[in-house]
């Protein structure tokens, strides 16, 4: 013991010494400390710069001279006061016995630490998982956009305000401007200076906290800061606010993981700065005044109340040299900022980009069939997919598919309403996100929708802190509103939004629909008939229809009740009659078409109530969504709509540039139409096959209209060009137009056939398609006579050829019920003539052919394109079971 206070002695002699190089390379160290060194630079640096070696090694001397326990004593008191210094001047080789003991000790407890962080960190508790379950984090992680900047007002608008393609386009620029990965976030910057401490900013349900748990468990596994970081503390600032009483940082450390507060201790001296800690959630955290006005906490062993003693980490009072990660949502970000330890790194998550969100499906479902479904559904959707940026609800959705998988139930019709995923996903916040809220649920909530509604009628997404404070309570709490800073000449201005503005079309709904009564009524009126530039009533869909069919999807019966149940909110029934009143009333006394026409369908869609929606759909004369391209989304609306009836009058889709694709997704409704028009822009043979064995399978088709898209109609590879189809009681009749390029001459005909109803279904679809596909008029003609009751036929041809008139003879010998057979050509050829003139036809059966005959006696024209010329003489010829005759008829005076 003696000679251990001797060697103490002996280097506290030596101390000043030491001091006094400290002093020299102090300025140097600091460069290495702020990150504007790289870590090989300070030692040869200090040698270069020493104009004084002698000193250097007289101090060297000396400790040699002591003996080994010399050096030991003065190594533990240079370990102590000075770590990184220790490392600096170049000391770092030299360990006593007792050192490489206790390195060991520890590095056996770090690996503990490890092993126990990959146990816990690598599931995850699910909002709705039962005692016991759990799933993987690597099947449900997926890798957010991470930024390294702040964006100014205009670019905070921008995405705001764009949904769809145009929101991944946001993203995307966004990606191209410093995107972070885990394994840069602590990369030196653009002045190669390397942060100490990291802001990682992001919305409520942005993935903060998953984030923080997937770096656990990579640092933990060995993926990620192998080299940078010996230890990775995480402290969680929920579970902070549950610690009374005064603590120092080792005891707060112990109650977040499994090591106990020596071998904590032993951590923190050996390599401060090879720690980080990660702290998550510092917007819950409960701060005082005590922060501000109690002494500086220096020590890990010091005992202070818990946030003072996070606060002294976070300031670098306490373990300067380590690194920090903290998150948080921007409504506390200006504060962490005031607190943190510098230099300082602003990152903000920004959720999943649409390749993010598709990954998230396919780990979620572990399926490729499932996840497709799932997938192209939300993807469709275009507000679902801009809010599928947000993690929490991706998850939502993926939920509600997977237990309507379960359940057997159609993934089309098994999409929730939009209004349902919005009520369902401020439920999760509200439950999981919104700890220590100043006001009751239904206050936040009135609130937050009347701030929505000033700001709807202002086309306001952002909103100042003085007009927040004003409507709502403490806003900085508030897990709907995301805070901002933007640069304002010399000054900073504090800014709030909605996390989207579908949000804020959401709240403005909500509000709409808990006013009393008579000003609801009048609210929805103004909201309704107001369009960009004013008040009209003929604006569709209306400048704020997304928060009409908002205000629709908070009528649905699931959806009141939750409101009311969990959050105390009644949606007055009057306002439910009024609104319903008034959709019913603009069916009845309009025939809306276009943008209208699937406005109110998706309103219905929302409101998603069976007797009402057959209500409405029985007093529309005629669903005419023409004009405008059809979505998936509209598809869904009229299919749910459209299934909720037993029959309607009319559908007419023509200019939408409709695809077989989008045709297939309403094909489960057509055979509850009336009268169908449709104009495509591609048709196949498998498709029609398909439509047509759906329309005839069901007995209230009364006709059939179907033709390609006039102005594009490039991808239609189907034999037929035409078909209509018209149907009574009793009698069916088709005209189907088809192109026969095997014959010029005849180009394009149509054919009209006339029989019983009850032959309709015996129709081989398929069958017909392949051979007029094939261009076989032999089978063709097999196939007509195959109908035992065919009564009537007509044939349009543009050249009436000696083959088609022989053919069109076959035809009446070979039908024994065909009673008449029109041909109507624009030019008979001369042999046509002849042929018919030596023909006869059973009896009861009648042929008529009419077209235009050349009168020249030599060069006589040939063709169609002749058929106008002066030359030509319109004929009517008939054929019969007596023979052959011909009339003229009169040629006009002027050609059309």
């Amino acid at each position: 013991m003696d000679q251990d206070s001797e060697c103490a002695r002996f280097v506290d002699a030596h101390w000043a010494t030491l001091v006094q190089r400290v002093k020299m390379v102090m300025p140097i160290v600091d460069e290495l400390r702020s990150g504007r060194m790289l870590e090989w630079e300070p030692y040869c640096k200090i040698r270069a710069a020493d104009t004084n070696q002698e000193k250097m090694r007289e101090l060297y001397e000396v400790l040699h001279s002591g003996g080994d326990k010399v050096k030991s004593a003065f190594y533990s008191q240079l370990v102590k006061q000075e770590p990184y210094l220790f490392r600096a001047l170049g000391f770092t080789e030299y360990h006593t016995n007792s050192e490489k003991t206790q390195s060991s000790e520890i590095s056996s407890v770090i690996l503990k630490y490890k092993k126990q962080i990959c146990s816990e960190y690598q599931y995850v508790t699910e909002y709705n998982s039962l005692p016991g379950e759990y799933v993987l984090l690597s099947e449900r992680f997926t890798q957010p956009l991470i930024l390294q900047r702040h964006r100014d007002q205009k670019e905070r608008e921008e995405e705001i305000c764009s949904s769809g393609e145009s929101f991944q386009q946001v993203l995307n620029s966004r990606n191209s401007h410093k995107s972070s990965y885990f394994s840069s976030l602590f990369n030196p910057g653009d002045h190669r200076i390397s942060p100490s401490a990291i802001i990682l900013q992001g919305n409520s349900g942005n993935g903060k906290t998953l984030t923080v748990q997937k770096i656990m468990l990579d640092w933990a596994s060995g993926d990620l800061y192998k080299e940078r970081f010996d230890i990775v503390f995480h402290l969680k600032c929920k579970e902070i606010n549950c610690i009374y009483g005064k603590k120092s940082l080792v005891e707060i450390l112990s109650y977040s993981c499994s090591l106990t507060s020596d071998e904590i201790s032993q951590i923190l001296q050996q390599s401060p700065e090879k720690l980080l800690f990660i702290i998550d959630g510092f917007d819950e955290l409960r701060l005082t005044q005590d922060v501000y006005h109690m002494s500086p906490n220096t020590d890990p062993l010091q005992k202070a109340p818990p946030e003072v003693t996070l606060c002294a980490l976070l300031r670098g009072r306490i373990l300067p040299e380590s690194f920090l990660l903290v998150t948080t949502r921007s409504t506390a970000t200006d504060t962490l900022g005031k607190l943190l330890k510098g230099p300082q790194r602003f990152t903000e998550i920004m959720g999943f980009s649409e390749m993010g969100v598709e990954e998230y499906f396919k780990k979620f479902f572990q399926d490729e069939e499932l996840f497709r479904k799932a997938y192209d559904c939300v993807r469709a959707n275009e507000t679902l997919i801009t809010a599928c940026s947000i993690p929490v609800i991706c998850w939502i959705i993926c939920t509600t598919f997977k237990e309507r998988f379960k359940d057997g139930a159609d993934v089309t019709s098994g999409l929730e309403t939009t209004t349902s995923i919005y009520v369902d996903f401020v439920s999760t916040l509200l439950e999981y996100h919104c700890q220590g809220l100043s006001q009751s649920v239904p206050s936040l909530l009135r609130s937050l929708s009347q701030l929505a509604e000033r700001g709807m009628l202002k086309k306001q997404v952002l909103f100042d802190e003085e007009s927040v404070n004003e409507t709502v309570i403490n806003p900085a709490g508030s897990p709907f509103l995301c805070k901002f800073l933007f640069k304002r000449k010399i000054r900073q201005e504090t800014m709030f939004s909605f996390m989207h503005l579908s949000f804020q079309e959401f709240f403005t709904a909500l509000y709409y629909v808990l006013l009393e009564e008579e000003e609801s009524q009048k609210k929805a009126r103004d909201l309704l008939f107001m369009d960009s530039s004013g008040c009209s009533p003929h604006a569709y869909p209306p400048r704020f229809g997304a928060v009409v069919q908002f205000a629709y999807g908070l009528l649905n019966k699931d959806v009141s009740r939750t409101l009311r149940k969990k959050h105390g909110l009644v949606v007055h029934s009057n306002t439910q009659a009024s609104l319903k009143e008034w959709i019913l009333k603009e069916l009845r006394t309009d025939y809306p078409f276009g943008d209208r026409t699937l406005f109110w369908l998706h309103c219905l869609y929302e409101l998603h109530e069976e007797d009402f929606v057959k209500e409405a759909m029985e007093a529309w004369k005629k669903i005419n969504p023409s004009d405008t391209i059809l979505r998936r989304t509209d598809c869904w609306a009229l299919l749910y709509c459209s299934q909720c009836c037993q029959s309607m009058n009319e559908l007419y889709i023509t200019d939408s540039a409709l695809k077989c694709e989008t045709l297939s997704m309403i094909l489960p409704a057509l055979p509850r139409f009336w009268n169908l028009t449709f104009r495509l822009v591609d048709l196949s043979d498998s498709f029609l096959a398909e439509l047509m064995c759906t329309l005839v399978r069901g007995r209230t088709l009364s006709s059939l209209c179907l033709g390609p898209d006039a102005h594009n109609n490039d991808c239609w590879s189907c034999s037929i060009y035409s078909l209509n189809l018209s149907v009574s009681e009793e009698i069916c009749s088709i005209r189907i137009g088809t192109t026969w390029n095997e014959d010029p001459a005849a180009s394009d005909i149509l054919f009209s056939l006339t029989f019983p109803r009850s032959d309709l279904i015996n129709i081989d679809w398929t069958k017909l398609t392949q051979i007029l596909h094939q261009r076989d008029s032999d089978a063709f003609m097999y196939f007509l006579c195959s109908f035992c009751k065919l009564t009537k036929m007509k044939m349009k041809i543009g050249c009436l050829t000696k083959m088609w008139s022989f053919w069109t003879l076959q035809i009446v010998q070979n039908c024994p019920s065909l009673t008449e057979l029109k041909v109507d050509a624009d030019f008979l050829q001369e042999e046509v003539i002849k042929v018919l003139q030596r023909s006869y036809t059973r009896p009861a059966c009648i042929l008529g052919v009419h077209g235009f005959i050349c009168n020249k006696q030599s060069k006589k024209c040939t063709n169609s394109n002749n058929w106008h010329q002066r030359c030509n003489q319109r004929v009517t010829i008939y054929v019969n079971s007596q023979g052959f005759s011909m009339e003229n008829e009169r040629t006009p005076l002027f050609w059309d």
